[in-house]
């Protein structure tokens, strides 16, 4: 195959964005009933995992402007999901805390990730593999803007 081709079916980006378009559609249908968004389910995510952070590490690792986090984690506050405040180390930062609220939703958010992952239906080998890819993908991408 000679890349870069002008058909979409030799593309690699163009199954890529459907694919991530089709699963975000499937997460969103499902998180709806929690009362929310894909990407709020992936900052709760993080937060579960991470109990604490500051605005500037979460959107390094989500990839996220602060122009885009800054409303999405207002919005998880108001929910009561995740507490902010002025860092006491650097008051041009945020220190946000994901609260006993934001940790209990945590369950019913895996059971919608599994139900995601059985749609997919995939074995666990391709999963590992798709991930990897996509993970060495990423890291080459964001290798070029720096």
């Amino acid at each position: 195959m000679n890349y870069p081709s002008n058909d979409l079916r030799d593309s690699v980006s163009f199954p890529i964005y459907l694919c991530s378009k089709e699963i975000i559609r499937k997460y969103n249908k499902e998180l709806a009933k929690e009362n929310l968004t894909y990407t709020q389910f992936l900052v709760l995510m993080y937060f579960y995992q991470e109990k604490e952070s500051n605005l500037k590490k979460v959107g390094k690792v989500l990839m996220l402007d602060s122009s885009t986090l800054t409303p999405l984690l207002k919005k998880l506050e108001k929910k009561g999901f995740v507490t902010r405040v002025k860092s006491t180390k650097d008051e041009r930062n945020l220190d946000i805390k994901i609260t006993k609220k934001g940790e209990d939703v945590i369950p019913r958010l895996n059971g919608i990730k599994e139900k995601i992952l059985n749609i997919i239906n995939l074995s666990d080998e391709d999963l590992n593999t798709l991930r990897e890819i996509t993970t060495k993908a990423i890291n080459n991408i964001a290798k070029e803007d720096n």
